[in-house]
C-alpha cells in the first residue's frame, strides 16, 4: 500500500505547491484538502484525493481522518500547513479576529493531531509536519498575535515529539521565512485594519506596511511557495528528519542573528528599521 499523506491549506501557496510536489512520487497517496474543494478541483489532475476539511470544524476534522484511515487503516503523514497572518498592534487588535486565528493556527493544528495520532500509534509509525514560520522564533513589531501562534506551534510541536517518539511517531517542524503567497498582502490588509487610522500606533503600522510590501518584493528576501514544498518534501522523506528546518538563508540569517545579538539589540535594530 502506498503511503497516506493529508495536508491542510492546500488552496494556495505553500500548500498547493506542497501537494504537487509529493503527488509526484508514486509511494504517496496524496490528500489535498480545503473548506471548499471547488477551489482545489485542478489538483486532482497532479494526481491527489480531494478531501473537504475546515481546520476550525471539529466534524469536517472527523469526517477527513475518517476518510482517510477508511482507505489506509491511517493517516500516515499528516503535514499541518493551514494559517494566515493576522497583524495589528496588540493594544488595539481585535481580540475576537486574534481568538479566529489561534482557531487556525493553533487549535486547528493540536485538534487535527489528535485525531490521527491514535492511528499512528496503533500502527507503530507516523510523521506530523508543522508549518510553523521564523515568526515562532524572533518578533517584529505590529505581529504579536500572529508570531504568538507560531511559538504555540513550536512549543506544541516540541512537547509532542518527545511524547510520541517510544510510538515510532516523528515530529518536525518546517520554518519558511519570507515566502511569496498571498501571505502578505493579508498580513498587510488586517494591519491596516487593526490599527486606528488616527491613533497612536499610525506611524507604526505604515512603517510596518511599507516595510512588509518592500520586503516581499525583494527576490533576495522572499522565496516561492516550491521552495518550501521541497524542504517539506525532505521532511517527509528522511528516514532520521531534523526537528526543525528553516526555509530561506535570510530567515536563517534573521533567526541566528536575533539569537547571537539578544533582545535588546535586536529591539533597537527592529526599532531603527521601523520607525
Amino acid at each position: 500500500m502506498t503511503t497516506s499523506v493529508l495536508i491542510t491549506g492546500t488552496s494556495s501557496g505553500i500548500g498547493r505547491a506542497t501537494v504537487r510536489q509529493l503527488a509526484r512520487r508514486p509511494e504517496f497517496t496524496v490528500y489535498a484538502t480545503a473548506r471548499n474543494v471547488e477551489a482545489i478541483a485542478d489538483l486532482a489532475d497532479s494526481g491527489a484525493r480531494l478531501l473537504p476539511l475546515d481546520v476550525t470544524d471539529e466534524e469536517s476534522m472527523r469526517a477527513a481522518v475518517a476518510a482517510v484511515e477508511a482507505a489506509h487503516g491511517q493517516v500516515d503523514v499528516l503535514v499541518n500547513n493551514a494559517g494566515y497572518g493576522e497583524y495589528g498592534p496588540i493594544e488595539e487588535a481585535p481580540l475576537d479576529r486574534v481568538r479566529a486565528q489561534f482557531e487556525t493556527n493553533v487549535f486547528g493544528l493540536s485538534r487535527l493531531t489528535q485525531l490521527v495520532l491514535p492511528g499512528m500509534r496503533r500502527a507503530g509509525r507516523g510523521r506530523i509536519v508543522n508549518v510553523s514560520s521564523m515568526g515562532g522564533r524572533l518578533v517584529f513589531p505590529g505581529g504579536g498575535y500572529y508570531h504568538a501562534s507560531k511559538y504555540a506551534v513550536e512549543a506544541i510541536s516540541d512537547a509532542l515529539r518527545q511524547e510520541v517518539r517510544p510510538f515510532g511517531i516523528d515530529v518536525v517542524i518546517v520554518e519558511p521565512g519570507l515566502i511569496r503567497t498571498g501571505f502578505g498582502a493579508v498580513a498587510a490588509k488586517s494591519l491596516g485594519a487593526g490599527g486606528a487610522p488616527a491613533g497612536p500606533y499610525r506611524t507604526m503600522v505604515a512603517s510596518v506596511d511599507a516595510a512588509m510590501a518592500k520586503s516581499y518584493a525583494n527576490p533576495m528576501l522572499a522565496a516561492t511557495p516550491e521552495t518550501v514544498a521541497r524542504v517539506i518534501e525532505r521532511a517527509v522523506t528522511a528516514r532520521r528528519p531534523r526537528t526543525r528546518y528553516l526555509v530561506t538563508a535570510a530567515a536563517w540569517a534573521m533567526v541566528h542573528t536575533r539569537r547571537l545579538l539578544g533582545a535588546r539589540v535586536f529591539d533597537t535594530v527592529a526599532r531603527l528599521q521601523f520607525r
